[in-house]
This record gives structure tokens, C-alpha cells and sequence, in this order.
């Protein structure tokens, strides 16, 4: 099996995912048929490239003490089937069960493109947000995951600022980096649009669009911890049909 991405959280390791250790709270073997899904609150963020969105789901993920995926990562579980398999055979019945009948809601709402890697992506996104306490970023984790037990947060930035981050990151020139905020940001809109019939720029969706370079890193993970603690202060939905 391919090495995977690492987990943005440097003190989560892979083997967190698929070993015989509890997972949020529960252990795979038990059955508690009293449960509902989800157990808890998922965060989906979207980013224009460039608003450093890696760095503030890191952040996120710190202060609350939640695994963070990466867009790298969630591609990877979704595609390496031996490892996929692990990660769905430690739900137990009950949360596999509401991880199927969303499949199939979003299957049959027209939200949910029926292409087998996409079908992967949105079990594996599935599978993480039944469980609560992710970080997930992009891959549609947004458009997949139920309104109610989902805080979806867009972060953005103006595009000067944002080439100028990226020049930095990757070292290229400013022209360069103009072409590679251009290219992303084309890419992951047209990702989302196809597979997911949403634009990304229809701030509608989110439950938060913060501007990363007017409030910082720190402050926008800040609002967002604050948010996500507002969210299952007043109580995360867990209703199988939702």
C-alpha cells in the first residue's frame, strides 16, 4: 500500500485511523444500538487558493483537539481501497447504516455526481462526519456532509494577496503564482460544480466567509472554534433522515 499524505495534526498519527484504539469516543467493536448519527459536529472547510486555508485547519484542529484531513489525505482514503475498507469496517452497524442511506439521499436529490471515485470520496467524507470532532478540508466535504451536523466554513482573501502567499510558498514568481491561484481556484470550482452541482462562489452555503488576510490566521481560527462551540452548545440535529 502506497505511503498516505500525512495528517495536518502533527501529534495524530495514520495508524490513529485504522487501528484497534478508540475512535471519538466509541470503540469500532462496540454496538450501541441506542446511538444516533452523527455522535457530533463536523467542520468542512473551502478555501480560495492562496487564503491559507492548510495553516488555519491546523490551527482549528489544535485548539480543539480534532484530526485534521487534509484535501490530499481524504483523496487518498477515498482511492486506496485496502485502507478504505479498514476505515469502513470499524463503523459500527449503526453508523455504517446512516452512512449508506446518505449515499443514497444524495443520490437521489441529483446533489451527488454518480462517477465510482466521486461515490468513494463522499463514503469516505461520510464515514469521518458520522463519527464527529474532523477537520476536513475541501473535496467537496461541504456539499457532501448534512447541514445540521456540519459547521461549513469558505475562506477567502483578495487575489494580490494570495498570489503574493503562494509566491512565497512555493517559491515562484509573481507571474507564476498568478497562474497557480488562477488554475486552483478554476479547478476546485469546476470539481464542485461538477460533481456536486454547487459554485463555490455562492456564499449562501456557508455558515461563515472569513477574510484570512483582514483578521489573520489566528483570528480566523479563533471565530471558528468559537462557532463550532456555539453549534453543539445549541445542540448538533442527529436525525437518521437527515
Amino acid at each position: 500500500m502506497a505511503e498516505p499524505p500525512a495528517l495536518l495534526n502533527d501529534d495524530v498519527s495514520f495508524h490513529d485511523l485504522s487501528g484497534d484504539g478508540p475512535r471519538h469516543g466509541y470503540r469500532g467493536g462496540d454496538e450501541r444500538p441506542a446511538e444516533r448519527y452523527p455522535v457530533g459536529l463536523t467542520l468542512a472547510i473551502s478555501r480560495e487558493a492562496g487564503s491559507r486555508g492548510a495553516s488555519i485547519a491546523k490551527r482549528v484542529g489544535a485548539k480543539l483537539g480534532w484530526q485534521v484531513f487534509s484535501q490530499e489525505l481524504l483523496g487518498y482514503m477515498a482511492q486506496e481501497g485496502t485502507f478504505r475498507q479498514q476505515v469502513l469496517d470499524q463503523l459500527p452497524a449503526g453508523a455504517a447504516d446512516w452512512v449508506e442511506a446518505q449515499l443514497q439521499r444524495l443520490l437521489k436529490e441529483q446533489v451527488l455526481s454518480s462517477h465510482p471515485s466521486i461515490l468513494e470520496l463522499a463514503r469516505m467524507v461520510l464515514s469521518l462526519g458520522v463519527q464527529g470532532e474532523s477537520v476536513l478540508l475541501g473535496r467537496g466535504a461541504g456539499s457532501i456532509l448534512p447541514a445540521a451536523s456540519t459547521l461549513h466554513v469558505r475562506l477567502i482573501a483578495p487575489v494580490e494577496d494570495r498570489v503574493a502567499y503562494m509566491a512565497q510558498w512555493l517559491r515562484l514568481t509573481r507571474e507564476e503564482a498568478a497562474e497557480q491561484v488562477q488554475r486552483r481556484d478554476e479547478r476546485r470550482a469546476e470539481f464542485v460544480s461538477t460533481h456536486f452541482h454547487r459554485k463555490p462562489a455562492d456564499f449562501y452555503q456557508y455558515d461563515i466567509v472569513l477574510n484570512s488576510s483582514l483578521l489573520g490566521e489566528e483570528r480566523c481560527a479563533e471565530i471558528i472554534v468559537e462557532a463550532a462551540r456555539q453549534k453543539m452548545t445549541t445542540g448538533v440535529e442527529r436525525h437518521d433522515d437527515v
